[in-house]
């Protein structure tokens, strides 16, 4: 199993970024996909959740109206746009997947750093 990460990186404050994370090795279609992200000294925080379909999302409040997260079924990604960034959103940003409390998968994490 694994999921994998990208398109983290440096951006100025008000900046753009999409992640991806692809996954394999598990029927992904199955499992509701999070994005969490963890800054220094902070705990790990969900920021956003995709149902298995795509059909339904939710946002931290934080985050509400400046990221989509996204999912394709086909190509087994999910995916996290991130519009308006702010230094607040500097992080580590992890895709995560959930079917049951057995059955759950993080990946190794993508480094986001918004900064002038």
């Amino acid at each position: 199993v694994q999921l994998v990460e990208s398109g983290g990186g440096l951006v100025q404050p008000g900046g753009s970024l999409r992640l991806s994370c692809g996954a394999s090795g598990f029927t992904f279609s199955q499992y509701s996909m999070r994005w969490y992200r963890q800054a220094p000294g902070n705990q790990r925080e969900q920021v956003a959740s995709i149902s298995r379909s795509g059909d339904a999302t939710d946002y931290a409040d934080s985050v509400q109206g400046r990221f989509t997260i996204s999912r394709d079924n086909a190509k087994n990604m999910v995916y996290l746009q991130m519009n308006k960034l702010e230094p607040e959103d500097t992080a580590v940003y992890y895709c995560y997947a959930y079917w049951d409390i057995t059955h759950t998968y993080w990946g190794q994490g993508t480094q986001v750093t918004v900064s002038s």
